[in-house]
């Protein structure tokens, strides 16, 4: 599962020490190291998106925490959530 986040958190600083930036295509994983690029898969509608993890996520129920931008590209705004697969981009 994926969720994002915006504009709560735009332009405070992430774990990697960045500012966030919500139109960045930008994410939050547990373990991946910062600076990884993945491509991420919308298991229901097929849409893809590359991101740059940059954040840590601290929560066992969600694989990755999305930006606003790539959230977007990837159609899942309205649902907040959805079932994704992570590959090496």
């Amino acid at each position: 599962m994926a969720s994002y986040y915006g504009k709560a958190h735009n332009g405070k600083r992430t774990a990697s020490g960045v500012r966030f930036n919500q139109e960045a295509l930008t994410a939050a994983h547990s373990s991946l190291p910062f600076g990884t690029k993945v491509k991420v898969t919308h298991a229901a509608s097929g849409r893809s998106v590359v991101v740059v993890i940059n954040d840590r996520l601290y929560s066992g129920r969600r694989i990755i925490d999305l930006s606003m931008s790539a959230a977007r590209q990837l159609g899942m705004i309205r649902q907040g959530i959805a079932t994704v697969s992570i590959t090496p981009a």
